[in-house]
């Protein structure tokens, strides 16, 4: 017999990132059902409602007080996200956090005190959805290295970025506010391509790197070029950049390993190409990549789902997901003295 039991849930903050949480749920995560969606704008929690056929409120605490919801998908910016994230495990609500957990190490701290107290008294799951770890191409990434396809690895390269949007006489982005997001592209779009490193090369132990500003309206940097030691002992390079008008065609990750090569080609409709001995030209494992990753928001809260009405773990344990986090700060803290800087310490 099918099982038909469904995970009722909330979405806090019905901006961007809501769009492609729904969107994920609808095509890849049957077991959800969004009941209650929440948003401090009425207007656009009221769209939002109208989309989603969820009740619609504009206070987290209202939607505790009369929604009627197991779980919260908080996706709210960053500085936003302890208050919002403690006052649901108050509640006894599962919560599922957008990445990264917090816009500091101590913020982050008090939610995983939250969580560890929530999970005791009412047995709550909590998770941050970091999509990268369900992006297919990821995936496969790691299941070719898995496989010795290109043999012992000796080094990889990642590249996030991308040309400056123009604001277009609209607001500021809350992601160029320091005080709110906490850092620059790093710790924010850049923690998506940390994830499958550590994926695939292990824990990251060190790191050394200089940062910059080239985009001036963004208090965070921008730019941030950096050399990360694994505990391995492999050595990758990550670079992030937002700056200038046009980008050329390039990778967005490279694996060289003593067999041969994995690359992920930058852009979209972007391909994964294994060179090997017997494909010295490229073989083609994966074409469009872009249509995956966008399906990893439903994997990633289809995932969430299992946890709290099966009791499965979850792919990625909210400790393990502090990695980015850590790892950005380390960045930050090398680009300040010029120095190595431990990850973990």
């Amino acid at each position: 017999m099918a099982d038909s039991r469904k995970l009722k849930l909330a979405l806090v903050g019905c901006g961007g990132i809501a769009q492609a949480h729904w969107k994920g749920i609808e095509g890849h995560s049957p077991r959800i059902q969004v009941t209650a969606v929440v948003d401090t704008d009425a207007g656009r929690a009221a769209a939002m409602a109208a989309q989603t056929g969820a009740m619609p409120f504009t206070s987290l605490a209202e939607a505790l007080a009369q929604g009627d919801f197991d779980a919260v998908d908080i996706l709210l910016p960053h500085a936003q996200h302890e208050e919002a994230a403690v006052l649901a495990f108050g509640a006894g609500k599962h919560v599922v956090l957008e990445k990264p957990m917090a816009h500091t190490l101590a913020s982050a701290a008090r939610i995983q005190a939250a969580a560890q107290q929530a999970a005791r008294k009412a047995g709550t799951v909590f998770m941050v959805a970091e999509q990268a770890q369900y992006w297919p191409d990821a995936r496969a990434v790691q299941e070719l290295i898995e496989a010795g396809a290109i043999g012992e690895i000796i080094t990889a390269r990642a590249f996030f970025g991308g040309p400056t949007a123009p604001l277009g006489g609209g607001p500021r982005p809350w992601r160029y506010d320091l005080a709110i997001a906490g850092g620059g592209i790093t710790m924010d779009g850049g923690a998506h391509w940390i994830r499958p490193l550590r994926m695939w090369l292990g824990e990251i132990d060190e790191v050394v790197a200089v940062t910059g500003r080239p985009l001036a309206d963004m208090d965070g940097e921008s730019l941030s070029r950096s050399i990360l030691r694994f505990r391995s002992g492999v050595v990758a390079i990550l670079d992030a950049l937002t700056a200038g008008a046009v980008m050329g065609p390039g990778e967005e990750f490279r694996v060289t390993g003593t067999e041969g090569e994995i690359l992920l080609e930058k852009g979209r409709g972007g391909r994964l190409l294994l060179f090997d001995r017997s494909n010295p030209g490229g073989k083609v494992i994966l074409d469009n990549k872009d249509e995956g990753r966008a399906a990893a928001f439903g994997y990633e809260l289809n995932d969430f789902a299992g946890a709290v009405l099966d009791g499965t773990s979850l792919e990625a344990s909210p400790e393990y997901s502090l990695g980015e986090l850590r790892t950005a700060f380390a960045i930050y803290r090398s680009a300040e003295s010029r120095q190595w800087e431990k990850v973990w310490e």
